[in-house]
């Protein structure tokens, strides 16, 4: 289902900020596909709450790859848009944790990869090597094995860097691509073309009250139809 203002999920919204649940296939900024973007759908949601006689401010703070859900975060204001680019370009104040169902494997139960990731910009894709290579970028986060399923791995992942593909290329150079991410070796596609990345939870301090704010996106149906019978109590 394709989003609308209409079936937007806001996740949280004050004054300065809006936070949305992305679903799988939108874009959050626009590209060469001419899609319509999800920052031109909250600006137009935004338009029709507050019943505003122009365009509506909305600053993109950072994105999500097309096939993943999730939270994404905008500014709903000039004050508030620099902080939030600053706090997300040192992480000192921003912690992003990613749920991932990657192809099952023996891995240990948690760990930090680390690794040098090339971008192929005509594949739109990044490999990832254990030691550094010519234009290659340092890789590195942290995970967590929540639960194992007959077929897959539900992990936790924390970002300690945001490179291109990040998650998606260092789970595949394991050998446990995420299910449903043909780019990345995944056996067969998802119905709905997503890949299962969902980024569940963001932590951050608010870049005008200065207060902790913690928000939490509901899993999509490529996640709930796999782990509802079997870890509920994580949903």
């Amino acid at each position: 289902m394709k989003t609308t203002p209409q079936n937007l999920q806001v996740l949280y919204e004050d004054n300065h900020l809006i936070a949305i649940n992305k679903r799988a296939g939108d874009i959050v900024q626009g590209d060469k596909t001419g899609d319509i973007p999800l920052s031109e759908i909250v600006k137009e949601y935004l338009v029709k709450k507050y019943n505003k006689p122009g365009d509506a401010y909305l600053g993109v703070v950072h994105r999500l790859d097309r096939p993943t859900t999730g939270i994404v975060l905008f500014a709903k204001t000039s004050k508030a848009l620099p902080r939030l680019n600053a706090a997300f370009a040192t992480k000192e104040e921003v912690c992003k944790r990613y749920w991932a169902l990657v192809e099952k494997k023996t891995i240990p139960a948690e760990g930090t990869l680390t690794h040098f990731l090339v971008r192929n910009t005509s594949q739109n894709k990044s490999y990832a090597y254990q030691t550094e290579k010519p234009q290659s970028q340092k890789a590195v986060l942290t995970y967590k094995v929540l639960a194992t399923l007959t077929h897959y791995l539900l992990v936790e992942i924390n970002l300690l860097t945001g490179r291109h593909h990040q998650i998606r290329a260092q789970f595949a150079a394991l050998g446990c691509p995420l299910k449903g991410d043909l780019k990345y070796g995944a056996k067969r596609s998802n119905p709905d073309g997503s890949i299962c990345l969902h980024a569940r939870t963001l932590e951050l301090l608010h870049p005008i009250k200065k207060e902790p704010l913690s928000i939490t996106a509901p899993l999509p149906e490529s996640f709930n139809n796999l782990l509802k019978k079997i870890i509920s109590d994580l949903l």
